[in-house]
């Protein structure tokens, strides 16, 4: 697997799995942006589509966003598109469901966090970063506060601790943890159990009654957070230190600026 993302439909066109792949661990970059939106876009139309699942090639989910990337001169670039992606996530008529082993970090979560439901191996980890680095994840600022409430969200992001599936299940925030290596067949259950027999018809409907208050939520705040990432914290020295210290394997030298 050479591509950045892989789609595989069943022969029934009631399913469609997208493999995400980076040889670093999945990382996020905007070249996987780009080819997952296209992906959507080409299945988005499917009337007979119930079920659409995202995970990582590999041992894990992702390890986050290309850092690279997020350096001052790129990432008023890539930032616009990584949103685009979470909004197109958003807007697709299908159920949605990120598979999770692994570590699943950073971008990478935030690409969970904008799926309908979260499956996890009991070892998977969760975690959100960007603080190290001087900077938010805006997408998860938008997207976790509305599933796990404020106080839960403000923790993940402001500590940028990683934590276990265990703990996000009890938050309500993961449908199912299974053992690991079982994830495959506790989703082929979990469609059998609950989507294969329904109409796709009514499932697109109802996705988008279940995700509608989500979806303004979002619409809402996430271009405010775009901005207050792009025009207020990208002009600080910080944000820039914590990035470059990262790329020279350096300890960040923060002036609190």
């Amino acid at each position: 697997m050479n591509a950045p993302v892989h789609l595989a439909l069943n022969p029934q066109e009631t399913r469609a799995a997208f493999h995400l792949f980076h040889p670093k661990g999945n990382i996020v970059t905007a070249e996987m942006i780009r080819a997952l939106e296209r992906a959507l876009e080409t299945i988005a139309e499917n009337p007979h589509l119930k079920l659409v699942t995202i995970e990582g090639a590999g041992a894990d989910f992702s390890f986050g966003a290309s850092i690279p990337e997020h350096a001052p001169g790129e990432i008023n670039r890539v930032l616009p598109e990584a949103h685009a992606l979470i909004y197109a996530l958003l807007d697709l008529p299908v159920v949605t469901a990120a598979l999770v082993r692994g570590r699943c970090l950073g971008g990478g979560f935030e690409i969970a966090l904008a799926c309908d439901f979260i499956f996890a191996e009991e070892s998977a980890v969760f975690g959100l970063p960007e603080v190290a680095l001087g900077v938010f994840p805006p997408a998860a600022s938008a997207l976790l506060p509305p599933r796990v409430g404020a106080a839960r969200a403000t923790s993940a992001i402001v500590t940028g601790k990683s934590i276990p599936a265990a703990e996000w299940q009890k938050a309500g925030l993961l449908e199912s943890v299974v053992p690991d290596g079982t994830l495959i067949d506790e989703i082929d259950r979990w469609f059998q159990d609950h989507l294969q027999g329904k109409s796709g018809a009514a499932l697109r409907h109802a996705t988008a009654a279940a995700r509608y208050s989500l979806r303004r939520h979002v619409a809402e705040v996430l271009p405010a957070l775009e901005r207050l990432y792009l025009s207020d914290l990208m002009q600080t020295h910080d944000a820039a230190e914590g990035i470059a210290a990262f790329l020279e394997k350096r300890v960040p030298k923060w002036t609190d600026r």
